[in-house]
């Protein structure tokens, strides 16, 4: 698999298939596999790229002085200028969406398209801004994610009673104890009060185009609800989709509506 050296530190992706070029942003606490069912299937039409998060997967440490979603979205403007790609769409999913719409706002020649997923511009809300931080602070001092608190975890991801595979939920809690105490304290801590710390930037969002932008968002996704899709998608001006018997990691709860629905868009928003 390929990487990329930005600011210092060694960033990995993955990259796929031909055509006009696609990039996923995946989920805080997740890696760039997350978007298996779609990259099989996004690869068949289009050149899907798809980063890992600094401590994610298998790229390296956040770069020193990364202090806000601008600066993700600078590095992934690095990674772009680095394959020579002029123009791609963004899809991105919670914390991918974040940096997604920063970068789309900023080079509107490039980002032809956007698809934000359970996500949000709006600032944390105060108890569960309280809440992440807590978690953040005791991960940092312990240098591990305690069984107790994968438990409190999990069901932030996916909604109750999901029916997907339960491998699928035993990975992702075994992937996240496998997290280093380096790869927590240098990447993971720093990059949550990144993500949750974020200020309220939705205004913001009237400056993206509302033809050639999409939200969706699982209709049962409690760490990102409905709502605030809504009020993203009324600021915009843009159309939305709910996501039936989805959480908030809605591309494998139900990849096959999403899977369809990126697709359909895609053909239609994308050059040939």
């Amino acid at each position: 698999m390929p990487f990329i050296t930005i600011e210092q530190q060694t960033l990995h992706y993955q990259i796929h298939g031909t055509g006009f070029p696609i990039v996923l942003g995946h989920s805080y606490l997740w890696d760039s596999t997350m978007w298996a069912p779609q990259i099989e299937a996004l690869s068949e039409h289009y050149q899907v790229i798809v980063p890992d998060l600094w401590g994610h997967g298998q790229s390296g440490p956040l770069p020193e002085g990364t202090q806000t979603l601008g600066d993700l979205a600078t590095h992934v403007s690095a990674l772009l200028d680095a394959l020579d790609i002029k123009q791609c769409a963004v899809i991105g999913l919670s914390v991918g969406g974040m940096w997604g719409a920063e970068l789309a706002l900023r080079e509107p020649e490039r980002i032809k398209a956007l698809i934000m997923m359970d996500t949000s511009l709006d600032a944390e809300p105060e108890a569960s801004h309280t809440r992440y931080f807590q978690m953040l602070d005791a991960i940092g001092a312990l240098g591990t994610i305690p069984a107790p608190m994968l438990d409190a975890i999990l069901p932030l991801f996916f909604h109750a009673g999901s029916a997907l595979d339960q491998e699928v939920h035993s990975r992702f809690r075994h992937e996240l104890s496998r997290f280093s105490a380096d790869q927590l304290r240098q990447s993971v801590v720093p990059l949550g009060r990144i993500v949750f710390g974020r200020p309220d930037t939705t205004s913001q969002l009237a400056g993206l185009n509302p033809a050639t932008t999409l939200l969706m968002c699982g209709a049962l996704d409690m760490a990102r609800p409905p709502e605030e899709t809504f009020r993203m998608a009324e600021i915009i001006g843009c159309k939305y989709v709910l996501i039936p018997e989805a959480g908030h990691i809605s591309n494998l709860e139900n990849p096959s509506f999403v899977t369809d629905t990126l697709l359909e868009w895609l053909q239609q928003n994308t050059p040939v």
